[in-house]
């Protein structure tokens, strides 16, 4: 998150499948172990050799969309 690691391993080293997890973990967790986000923050997640998501945090309106 910001550009510091708070998590890395290898895909290969896996017990799970990639899309078991991500189907999993969507269903059942938030990112709330990550740490706090707050507006501003990058959230990365990188799969070598696929790509980099980032995922720019942004405060909440009161209506519950996302504002720039």
């Amino acid at each position: 998150m910001n550009g510091v690691d708070r998590q890395r391993g290898r895909a290969r080293d896996m017990v799970f499948g990639i899309a078991a997890l991500v189907a999993f973990v969507s269903q059942t967790m938030t990112l709330a172990g990550v740490g706090p986000l707050t507006a501003g923050d990058v959230v990365e997640v990188e799969i070598p050799e696929v790509g980099v998501l980032r995922n720019p945090v942004s405060a909440e309106s009161r209506e519950g969309r996302s504002r720039a």
